[in-house]
């Protein structure tokens, strides 16, 4: 009689989302049947995008942006999780992470239209007011408000939490060990079925292929990465990052090339690492450590990229930095 086998078998589940694609990989016994959780997590994603999506104009948010200052607007309960988050990383950060950006992307070319000098003049006034300031969330009533102009866009937490939306989906269906991820920003729950923690690569910063810089060994933790070499847009010449500064209305001048954050939640990595990019390599490593962030800023100095690690994580081997070469893999 042949010996039945108990090995678990490996499933990597994957679909559209975000303009992108979601995945996830486990391992289960024999008998499994994934088609459940599969359409499970697509729905998950779903929803965030619905909820969330700039380019959807019958979104959550974008009937968020379209009502008149100070009526009292119905949000669902995961958009109104996310913009609690994103005002309180705002205040936290001093601004630099701020979720009422829309207009700023849109004006300098990241969205559907293209950047013209007017538009740019228009989103580089001086009068612009935080949203942490300009944002009333009544968490009670599930209802939010706009107490001054402002065009929310959610990209830089919304995938974070999409991810988020996937590890909660798998916990409702009993997995408690995988790895889920929407396009670079990963979440390990649990363990591997050797015991090992999940491995996850951070991208070296570099346009021109995808390579990775070094290895993440990851237990019930969240990573994303925020860079300038991604999605940019050229103007006149100049490329010119997604990242945008609130202070200038305008993309980030001085920015890291990439900043790397390991947190709890993926929202809450994905809102950090773009706080720290804003605020650029010096006053975005203060940032980090007031914040008690476990971050990782790689910085170009010509041919060579230079780390600055922070936190628990990054910071058990010796020196503050290490310049290493750029686009080779380092452990």
């Amino acid at each position: 009689m042949s010996k039945m086998c108990t090995e678990p078998m490996r499933h990597a589940l994957n679909g559209p989302t975000m303009g992108t694609r979601w995945s996830a990989l486990l391992f289960a016994q024999a008998g499994f049947d994934p088609a459940p959780v599969r359409a499970a997590l697509q729905a998950a994603v779903d929803e965030v995008d619905a909820q969330m999506s700039t380019w959807k104009p019958d979104s959550n948010l974008m009937r968020l942006n379209a009502a008149p200052l100070g009526a009292w607007v119905a949000v669902p309960d995961g958009l109104g999780r996310v913009l609690r988050l994103g005002l309180e990383i705002g205040r936290a950060s001093d601004g630099a992470f701020d979720i009422g950006m829309g207009d700023v992307g849109t004006a300098w070319g990241f969205g559907p239209l293209a950047a013209t000098p007017a538009r740019i003049r228009t989103a580089m006034r001086t009068d612009r007011v935080p949203t942490h300031q300009a944002l009333e969330i009544d968490a009670g009533s599930g209802l939010v408000r706009k107490t001054s102009p402002v065009a929310l866009d959610l990209n830089g937490i919304a995938k974070g939490y999409g991810v988020d939306r996937l590890a909660e989906t798998l916990a409702a269906y009993g997995i408690d060990d995988a790895l889920v991820g929407i396009d670079g920003e990963m979440r390990a729950l649990g363990l591997r079925p050797d015991g090992q923690a999940w491995t996850i690569a951070v991208e070296a910063p570099n346009a021109d292929r995808r390579a990775p810089h070094s290895i993440l060994a990851l237990q019930d933790a969240a990573v994303a990465t925020s860079g300038d070499y991604r999605h940019w847009v050229e103007v006149q010449g100049r490329r010119l990052s997604h990242t945008m500064d609130p202070d200038r209305g305008a993309p980030v001048l001085a920015s890291p090339a990439s900043v790397t954050v390991v947190a709890l939640t993926c929202a809450e990595a994905d809102a950090w690492a773009t706080a720290c990019m804003v605020k650029g390599s010096l006053e975005g490593v203060q940032l980090a450590r007031r914040s008690n962030l476990s971050a990782l800023f790689i910085d170009r100095e010509g041919d060579l990229l230079r780390e600055t690690r922070v936190g628990r994580l990054f910071e058990p081997r010796p020196g503050p930095e290490r310049v290493v070469d750029a686009g080779i893999s380092t452990k």
